[in-house]
């Protein structure tokens, strides 16, 4: 039995990991309140720390997308793959070369490409695709902020049926790699 309202505890679910930071940052404060040369660069770190994982929270946060899409994102050992109904297969993240998003028929998909030219299409809304922000983060050369931003309502095209050759967004390309194919 629960006392708390099931949307009420999906949006503190949705909002923990922001929580926990802003957390260790109010302890890092509290701690450079009470002063001394110990505590007050000790609290100085906490803090620092606290913001650091908050931004990187709050920007996990908005990459998480709700939705229905069928499947199932799945990141085992620098390999992203994905599980559809219809489609699906596998790629290495040391072999990406390219990352796009596209939207398609109204539904946004990330196009991953290899350097060998196989591609993954991956729903943005499919099950277990919040696991790709770390993954797409430690890409050299990827922005975190300039992902985030990519998937933004504005920016989404939501309700227009758009094909794929009008609506194709390169979010990432590897520095040398890309150059080379």
């Amino acid at each position: 039995m629960s006392f708390i309202r099931p949307d009420a505890r999906q949006a503190l679910c949705r909002w923990r990991e922001v929580a926990a930071a802003a957390g260790v940052t109010a302890f890092g404060l509290w701690l450079m309140l009470l002063g001394g040369f110990l505590l007050l660069p000790l609290g100085g770190v906490f803090a620092v720390l606290g913001l650091g994982f908050g931004l990187l929270a709050y920007r996990r946060m908005r990459f998480a997308q709700s939705g229905d899409a069928p499947g199932v994102v799945e990141l085992e050992e620098g390999q992203i793959s994905y599980f559809g109904p219809t489609f699906g297969g596998a790629v290495a993240l040391r072999e990406l070369v390219e990352i796009r998003l596209l939207t398609q028929q109204g539904r946004r998909m990330w196009r991953l490409r290899q350097q060998d030219s196989q591609t993954l299409l991956i729903p943005v809304e499919a099950s277990g695709a919040e696991r790709l922000f770390d993954a797409f983060a430690g890409l050299p050369g990827m922005d975190s902020g300039a992902l985030v931003a990519a998937l933004a309502p504005q920016a989404a095209g939501r309700g227009q049926a758009i094909t794929l050759a009008t609506d194709s967004r390169v979010i990432w390309k590897h520095p040398v790699r890309a150059v080379l194919t």
